[in-house]
C-alpha cells in the first residue's frame, strides 16, 4: 500500500502510534480535536484512524465516535478527507481546509475552511455549510485568492466523490479501515480513555 516514488518524507512514528489530529479556525481559535493513531502514507498522502469509542472534542462538545474512521491528509493540505466506517449514515465527509500540515514533531494541524463535502444516506453527495461559509469569508476577511481556490476545489471534489475517483473509492478506505482494524483498538486503548461521553 505504500509508494516508495513519493518524495523523501519527515520522520514519522511507527504506524498505530496515538496522536491529535488538530483543527482550528482562521483567526486562531480552538476548533476540533480528534484522538487518532498513524496509519501510513501512500500516493495520496498520510492517512489517519479514529477507532470507534475514541474522542472528538471542541468547545462546548466532547463525545466518544460510535464508529471507526480513517482520514487522509494529502499532499496539497487543502483539505482533510474523512471516510466512516458502514453503518454510519455519512460515509465520505471532506473538510475543505487551508494550511493542513504534519511538521515533523508536532501533530497534524489545518485551518477548518467551513465548506464540506458530504455523502449521507439520506441525502446523497453535497457541499454543505455554504451559509458558514459566505458568513465567514467576510468576517474573518478570507483573502480573494484562497477563496476562489476553496470554491472550485469543493465543487471539483463533489465531482470526485460522485465519480467514485480514488481516493474516494470504497476500496481505498476498505483497505485502510482494515488496517485500523487490525491494530485492535477500542476505547479503553483512547489517550483520554474514560473522560468522554458517548454520543
Amino acid at each position: 500500500m505504500t509508494d516508495d516514488r513519493l518524495p523523501q518524507s519527515p520522520v514519522r512514528p511507527a504506524p498505530g502510534s496515538p496522536l491529535a489530529f488538530r483543527w482550528r479556525k482562521w483567526d486562531g481559535g480552538i476548533h476540533w480535536v480528534h484522538e487518532c493513531v498513524y496509519l501510513g502514507r501512500d500516493q495520496w498522502g498520510e492517512w489517519f484512524g479514529q477507532p470507534a469509542g475514541w474522542r472528538s472534542t471542541r468547545p462546548g462538545r466532547d463525545f466518544a465516535t460510535d464508529h471507526a474512521s480513517v482520514t487522509l491528509l494529502p499532499l496539497s493540505g487543502d483539505y482533510a478527507y474523512t471516510h466512516n466506517a458502514p453503518p454510519h449514515p455519512t460515509s465520505v465527509y471532506i473538510d475543505i481546509a487551508w494550511d493542513v500540515r504534519w511538521d515533523e514533531g508536532t501533530d497534524p494541524t489545518g485551518i477548518d475552511m467551513d465548506l464540506d463535502v458530504v455523502s449521507r444516506v439520506d441525502r446523497g453527495i453535497y457541499i454543505d455549510d455554504r451559509d458558514e461559509w459566505d458568513e465567514h469569508r467576510v468576517a474573518y476577511g478570507y483573502p480573494g485568492e484562497i477563496v476562489e481556490h476553496l470554491d472550485a476545489l469543493a465543487t471539483e471534489l463533489e465531482r470526485q466523490v460522485t465519480a467514485g475517483l480514488t481516493p474516494f473509492d470504497p476500496a481505498t478506505a476498505a483497505a485502510w479501515l482494515a488496517r485500523l482494524a487490525a491494530f485492535g483498538l477500542g476505547p479503553g486503548d483512547a489517550p483520554g480513555a474514560g473522560t468522554a461521553t458517548p454520543a
